[in-house]
């Protein structure tokens, strides 16, 4: 008997992608099959860090039913954007299982799963517990009282942990835990690695950023005092790829 495709799906993340529209790159692929419980992404602009994180998401909220996904960013309008493209996503893939209930910031399904959308402050997050996976973007960028108000949410279902971002600066709990030695899934995909991105746009983007910022931002150096040039307020969602493609 031939598996129906939603099947297939949920045994194989990678099959989801390309029927969302995205073929993943080699490192997305294997992270995506890994699913990994806990995991670090040091990953540059463009380079696809945020789709897989969210298609990771929504791999789990459709295929481990009554999933509790919590999607966590410094500001509620970036926490809506990576929201809305997940969404946009689930739209493509015929036969999936159906909506509920949608707003601009969550989503319930029929299996009793839910995706949340939430702004990075510990006070509007205290209220949420049971989480089957906790995506933190921009995680360099995000006041470290937070963390510990994300991983309570943790302790009675197992679930899993995924923070992703560029440098900002050598301070923070990302850096903090990337150059430990905790037991953490790491990944790094600097711009160079990136197939999407070509060396005239690297070189365009050094001689405008400047080496400094160029080197947080595409080669992922960690740079003393760095954390000053970023603002929450100018994030660019450069991350993510059209709902058409890449």
């Amino acid at each position: 008997m031939t598996m129906s495709k939603d099947l297939a799906r949920a045994f194989d993340p990678v099959l989801m992608a390309r029927d969302a529209g995205i073929d993943p790159d080699d490192w997305q692929a294997k992270l995506l099959r890994e699913e990994p419980r806990r995991a670090l992404m040091l990953c540059s602009r463009q380079s696809g860090k945020t789709t897989t994180a969210g298609l990771l998401g929504l791999h789990r909220a459709l295929y481990s039913s009554f999933s509790l996904v919590l999607i966590v960013s410094p500001s509620q309008r970036q926490s809506a954007e990576i929201f809305r493209t997940v969404m946009g996503f689930y739209r493509k893939l015929v036969g999936a299982p159906e909506l509920a209930a949608e707003s601009v910031l969550r989503a319930e399904f029929k299996n009793g799963s839910r995706i949340l959308a939430l702004p990075g402050s510990e006070k509007t997050i205290r209220g949420y517990s049971g989480a089957n996976l906790i995506i933190l973007d921009e995680a360099s960028r995000i006041e470290d009282e937070l963390i510990g108000g994300l991983t309570p949410m943790l302790a009675t279902s197992n679930g899993s942990f995924l923070a992703l971002t560029t440098p900002a600066g050598k301070r923070g709990w990302f850096y903090e835990q990337w150059v430990s030695a905790e037991d953490w899934h790491r990944v790094r995909v600097n711009a160079a690695q990136c197939p999407r991105i070509s060396k005239e746009f690297l070189d365009e983007e050094m001689r405008r950023l400047g080496p400094t910022v160029f080197q947080q931002e595409y080669d992922l150096e960690f740079i003393a005092n760095a954390d000053s040039m970023w603002s929450a307020d100018a994030v660019v969602f450069e991350d993510f790829p059209t709902l058409f493609g890449r």
